[in-house]
């Protein structure tokens, strides 16, 4: 039997790694040449009517990709055949930017049919953001095709909560194949966006590893009870600018959600929070890293899946 799983296992990382191999920045250069800059194009003018976007697709992308792989999934509707994604606990009043992605999507549709993935647009304009808001770029790889399916539970089951204590988070991105240096450095995302009272409101009355002046000044917008929606910015220094004062505000104890606390707390992460607080340009190359190899969970490639012509519903 064990022999079984472990032939099982291999086979499966074989076709892990078959189908990243597929993915290739230059997918569209020939079916879709003015893919790229029509999302580009999309995503600025988002980002310039509100910059909060910025982060709310980002984070399209990273709750995408961390529920069955980076497929789309996070976009589908509810359907009579499934539960979607969209109000699992982890998302329910708190995943934001459909809208802008459906416009984005009619756009490219409109140079190109049925061409480009509503899962590539996610990843894309997850770059696209981060740039638009004074971040670094990246290479995108490209040609991940579209789920038909998606899974309330996978989503319960699989994404962080802010709730979080570190060995927590540390397993929870292990079990996607990414290390603790990934984990910090993708939590830095949070230099951008912001977050719920609701998700909040214990740290700042009742945790102490917390700035005192820090804790009261957010006790004003999220009252003990009620208020549940009131937001509060992920980096309390500069909230609309993609930059390393996330890990600074850490070092203080300003993280906002417990999760991001702790990462600075006396644990293993200490050390490199510190490290991305003062160099942000060593921040910017691990962040950049580990978005390349949280693109690659899991794509589906070839004639796996397909492309929606709506994000929000299967062909």
């Amino acid at each position: 039997m064990a022999s079984l799983s472990l032939a099982f296992a291999l086979v499966s990382s074989l076709f892990a790694v078959a189908a990243v191999a597929q993915l290739s920045s230059t997918f569209y250069d020939t079916s879709c040449p003015n893919a790229l800059s029509t999302i580009k194009s999309a995503v600025d003018s988002a980002v310039a009517k509100e910059n909060r976007m910025g982060a709310s697709l980002l984070r399209l992308h990273f709750h995408d990709c961390f529920v069955n792989g980076c497929d789309g999934s996070l976009l589908l509707d509810d359907t009579a055949n499934f539960t979607g994604e969209k109000n699992a606990l982890p998302n329910q009043n708190s995943v934001r930017g459909f809208e802008v992605v459906d416009d984005i999507k009619s756009q490219v549709e409109a140079v190109c049919s049925q061409t480009v993935s509503c899962a590539d647009i996610l990843a894309v304009a997850a770059r696209d953001s981060v740039v638009a808001l004074g971040g670094p770029t990246w290479t995108v790889k490209l040609g991940r095709r579209d789920a038909t399916t998606a899974s309330q539970s996978a989503a319960n089951s699989n994404l962080p909560g802010p709730q979080f204590d570190l060995s927590a988070l540390i397993s929870a991105f292990s079990n996607k194949g990414l290390s603790t240096t990934d984990l910090v450095a993708l939590s830095g995302a949070h230099t951008i966006g912001k977050a719920r009272c609701v998700t909040f409101r214990t740290r700042i009355y009742n945790e102490t590893n917390i700035d005192a002046s820090y804790a009261a000044s957010l006790q004003g917008n999220c009252p003990s009870a009620g208020g549940d929606g009131n937001l509060a910015d992920l980096d309390v220094q500069t909230p609309t600018t993609f930059d390393n004062d996330y890990f600074a505000n850490l070092v203080k104890q300003k993280g906002l959600l417990h999760s991001d606390q702790q990462l600075f707390n006396n644990g293993s992460t200490d050390s490199l929070v510190s490290t991305y607080s003062s160099d942000a340009s060593q921040f910017s190359s691990d962040f950049t890293a580990a978005m390349v190899k949280m693109g690659d969970l899991e794509p589906l490639t070839g004639s796996q899946g397909e492309i929606r012509i709506n994000c929000r519903k299967i062909n």
